[in-house]
């Protein structure tokens, strides 16, 4: 790393408060071919699969129900939980809550499920 300065760690509160939106993914980092996310949830999302990787959820505050064919998973601030590739999901916040994803570069936040929610992600500076 001569001559170039040193990266910066990522203040993960300081990049919540840069956005309000909900239901919008934003890049934080990116390590290999994975992208670390976070975003911010209120109300229910839709039932998605996503055939070809596994997605981390990491509650940062708040509180999410993952929903799943065969029973929820809660998740309290400090709790992750790792959706298996194939499984059928939908997330659900009572309350706003605020979340860190980890998945490969490119997924679609709605996986094969598309419509009105499908958003890109959105890289922060």
């Amino acid at each position: 790393m001569s001559g170039s300065a040193v990266p910066a760690a990522v203040n993960i509160a300081a990049k919540l408060s840069q956005f309000s939106e909900l239901w919008s993914q934003k890049t934080v980092a990116v390590l290999n071919d994975y992208e670390v996310k976070l975003a911010k949830l209120k109300g229910e999302f839709v039932w998605h699969t996503h055939e070809d990787t596994d997605e981390l959820f990491l509650v940062i505050s708040g509180r999410l129900t993952i929903q799943l064919r065969e029973g929820d998973v809660v998740l309290e601030p400090g709790e992750l939980f790792v959706v298996p590739r194939g499984v059928e999901h939908c997330p659900v916040a009572d309350e706003e809550t605020a979340i860190l994803l980890f998945e490969p570069s490119g997924t679609i936040n709605t996986g094969d499920a598309g419509g009105s929610m499908t958003k890109a992600a959105e890289t922060l500076n």
